[in-house]
């Protein structure tokens, strides 16, 4: 017996590498691929930086994963929402700044490869990558028998973008008066799983197909709905250089720990909590498994996915732009002073 087959009778396949790269280019060949240099399949990537419309660039980055929404999503053998996830999850971190995406790379991890669900995880990054305006530009899949049982799987995303020394978005100069607005998510992204799967599936033993009265949908296909991308609108703020003073995803830890990230120490954020409408998925959550309201809002999105920190000045236009983008917001609150060692975000 050779190599390779002594290392594929312990469970790794290496005549499957080519097979990979054929699926990846096939999937990935109508995404634009501006900058790139160097083709799928090589050892790294290469990207050309064209600094002609910055005077000051700055690059960003960020990595991140989908965490326990990928059982739910082999449980139900549904994958191309994760890819968009994987996507999303970096992406919506990295325009908090003000940047613009500019290429995008994956690692999978299988504990045995297939095919099928391979090709509808590249094809649902593909679609994140169209969405955030980016291109692919490589990535790495690993078969780790012993490490992932098979029909299991792990992946991370990492992005790079762009933006101006200058109109980069910190949250320095948030100050008291400031709006803030929500704009909605698509449903619970991809947060808070392990609780979701503990009541859902361990406490409750519902089955993915399960439509509850309050959904109208079955359970899986709700809580499997993709993470929003969040660039198609932050591009257009940027576009026309809106005073845009901060931004804030609303991922794990919710409105509690995420909002405080970019607010000055002498200010506090004030949360309507009525301000805007609640999918019914998180009240279905939260009386199942007897949540308080103050753990919903760290754990959870509760239906805002994305807020921004505007001078009220600009409010109306902020509104028009989104509404015309076809998006939705709300006014959920404001900013205020802040006493010492009075928490960053109350909620009335």
């Amino acid at each position: 017996m050779g190599t390779a087959e002594k290392y594929k009778s312990a469970g790794v396949d290496l005549e499957k590498a080519n097979l990979l790269v054929d699926i990846v280019k096939k999937i990935a060949e109508k995404l634009p691929q501006r900058g790139v240099v160097s083709q799928v399949g090589g050892f790294s990537g290469l990207f050309s930086l064209d600094t002609t419309s910055y005077k000051n660039p700055v690059l960003t980055a960020s990595t991140d994963g989908v965490g326990t929404k990928i059982k739910v999503a082999i449980k139900a053998n549904m994958h191309k929402g994760i890819g968009i996830d994987l996507v999303a999850m970096c992406v919506n971190d990295i325009i908090t700044c003000g940047a613009k995406p500019l290429f995008f790379l994956d690692y999978l991890a299988f504990g045995k490869f297939d095919e099928k669900v391979f090709s509808e995880l590249i094809e649902g990054i593909v679609e994140g990558c169209k969405i955030s305006k980016c291109a692919l530009l490589g990535g790495e899949t690993a078969e780790m028998p012993g490490m992932y049982a098979p029909g299991e799987y792990d992946c991370a995303g990492f992005v790079v973008g762009i933006v101006e020394r200058d109109k980069i978005i910190d949250g320095s100069n948030i100050s008291i008066g400031d709006i803030i607005v929500g704009i909605p998510s698509s449903g619970l992204h991809s947060n808070g799983f392990s609780l979701v799967r503990k009541i859902l599936f361990e406490e409750n033993r519902f089955d993915l197909d399960y439509i509850p009265e309050e959904l109208g949908k079955p359970i899986g296909e709700e809580i499997l709905i993709p993470t929003k991308i969040y660039f198609p609108i932050i591009r257009t703020f940027i576009n026309k250089n809106f005073q845009i003073k901060g931004c804030a995803n609303i991922t794990g830890g919710g409105f509690i720990d995420n909002i405080p990230r970019i607010l000055p120490k002498n200010c506090k954020a004030v949360i309507k909590k009525e301000s805007w409408e609640i999918p019914p998925i998180f009240g279905f959550i939260q009386k199942l498994g007897n949540i308080s309201e103050e753990e919903m809002f760290r754990v959870f999105n509760c239906g805002i996915g994305f807020v921004l920190v505007i001078g009220e000045e600009i409010l109306e236009d902020v509104q028009s732009i989104i509404s015309a983008l076809g998006e939705k917001c709300y006014v959920i609150g404001h900013i205020d002073k802040r006493k010492e060692n009075e928490k960053q975000v109350i909620f009335i």
